[in-house]
């Protein structure tokens, strides 16, 4: 009875973080910890510090990376390629802000992206809710694809300390391989998809309804959204080669343990190497560049990764306590039917994603429950897609801001709410994920 108050409790404080949004989802979860400790007399648990720290030193360096403008010039580059290939835009507007996000660690690139993708489909008569929600819901899913998010770092660092059955441990090289082209694979076929979707606007009587109104029209057509007028620095484009050359060298330090230091004889943990060269990219831009530190902290993306630690202390923290204190019992209930059902770990992630509205805490919350009551290693990482289930209802920002750029309406919330426009794109999108995930973990033998 006392893991069943104990589970209302952890709902309770995710249900109500999550409504209050920001930072009270993780602070939150202090509440949770001291009701744990001090009434049910619950052993604290062991808050996920090395999961922490690595968030902090992705994020100092993309902020740093922000601040700098470096990010811009990936982003113009990113422009131009959708304003030269205006009829594809419903397919490479998701793979541009996937790239983004892939490259930058963070889905929050999308709001520079979302009205010049507007200003492309609006001009060339393409509805504009094809490429919008597409590029909303690809950008969150490019996060389980970057060598540098929170999300993949959080599962490496968990999966690194969970050895498979032969004692393989899949590593950070592994991960990617599964994770990349699953992405990949998903976002291609939310293109696909948005390609056909909806009313062309010349067939769509509430949109020709719109513009038969002179006002409305000036607004839904409106002036250009462009970054293209803006200048380049040289500062701007040594910022973006040090990170991209950041990223670069932890994917090859990766790939070749060997090139790691030794201790003990064994490698240098990626945790501690992703730790080190996001610092070092960080600390480089700011001396070579004439960045001005105190912008630093003051970027969206430092806002919003601070957030992400607090998330991740208060709910992993919280979640670790009960499910300790519990494990022998989970086990003795859960351990035979994940192994004979593992796809019912990834929709237990999937509504858990959805209440955290976060890839990293879904994961920090979930994957040491998985791997504690059984669930293969391999599965795990198959399915971690399904810990982007925050699109079912349309409440994440990145969502909002398309709503809010698209003025020609047709990217929407619908009557019954959860008819949204990004409910197909996003169900495709990770149902696609997970399965070929499935198929690429069975072919490499990680299950």
């Amino acid at each position: 009875m006392d893991i069943l108050l104990q589970v209302a409790v952890i709902l309770t404080c995710l249900f109500y973080g999550a409504r209050k949004g920001g930072v009270a989802l993780g602070l939150l979860g202090g509440i949770g910890i001291v009701i744990m400790a001090f009434v049910f007399g619950l052993a604290p648990g062991k808050p996920p510090v090395d999961v922490m720290l690595t968030i902090v030193a992705v994020v100092a360096a993309s902020a740093t990376l922000q601040a700098s403008g470096g990010l811009e010039v990936m982003l113009i580059g990113a422009e131009k390629l959708l304003r030269r290939n205006p009829k594809y835009v419903s397919i490479l507007a998701p793979f541009t802000t996937c790239l983004l996000t892939i490259l930058c660690g963070t889905g929050h690139v999308v709001y520079t992206m979302l009205p010049i993708i507007y200003d492309v489909a609006i001009k060339n008569d393409i509805r504009p809710e094809r490429p919008m929600a597409a590029a909303s819901v690809s950008a969150q899913m490019g996060i389980l694809a970057s060598p540098v998010s929170v999300a993949v770092v959080s599962l490496v660092a968990f999966l690194a300390k969970a050895p498979m059955g032969n004692g393989h441990v899949i590593d950070f090289v592994q991960v990617l391989s599964i994770t990349i082209p699953s992405t990949l694979t998903g976002v291609l076929m939310i293109g696909i998809f948005s390609w056909f979707r909806g009313k062309d606007l010349d067939k769509d009587p509430d949109f020709q309804r719109r513009i038969a109104d002179p006002a409305q029209r000036e607004a839904i057509y409106g002036t250009a959204a462009t970054l293209m007028d803006k200048t380049l620095h040289r500062d701007q484009w040594i910022a973006m080669w040090i990170f991209l050359g950041a990223i670069a060298v932890v994917a090859l330090l990766g790939a070749f343990p060997s090139l790691r230091p030794a201790f003990d004889g064994k490698p240098m943990s990626m945790v501690l190497t992703i730790q080190m060269f996001m610092l070092l990219a960080g600390s480089l831009i700011t001396i070579l560049t004439k960045t001005d530190p105190s912008t630093i902290g003051k970027s969206e993306v430092f806002r919003a990764g601070m957030i992400a630690v607090v998330a991740v202390f208060g709910i992993a923290w919280m979640a670790d306590t009960v499910f300790e204190a519990h494990l022998p019992e989970l086990k003795a209930i859960l351990t035979e039917f994940v192994k004979a059902h593992p796809w019912a770990y990834a929709v237990v992630l999937l509504m858990v994603s959805k209440l955290v509205n976060s890839q990293a805490a879904a994961i920090t919350a979930m994957v040491p429950v998985g791997l504690a009551i059984g669930v293969p290693p391999g599965y795990i990482l198959a399915y971690a897609a399904a810990s982007y289930g925050y699109y079912i209802l349309p409440t994440y920002p990145s969502d909002l801001a398309a709503i809010q750029f698209d003025r020609s309406g047709t990217t929407h919330i619908g009557k019954y709410v959860i008819n949204h426009s990004f409910i197909l794109p996003g169900l495709i999108g990770v149902a696609t994920s997970c399965l070929i995930g499935v198929v690429l973990a069975k072919m490499t033998g990680l299950i």
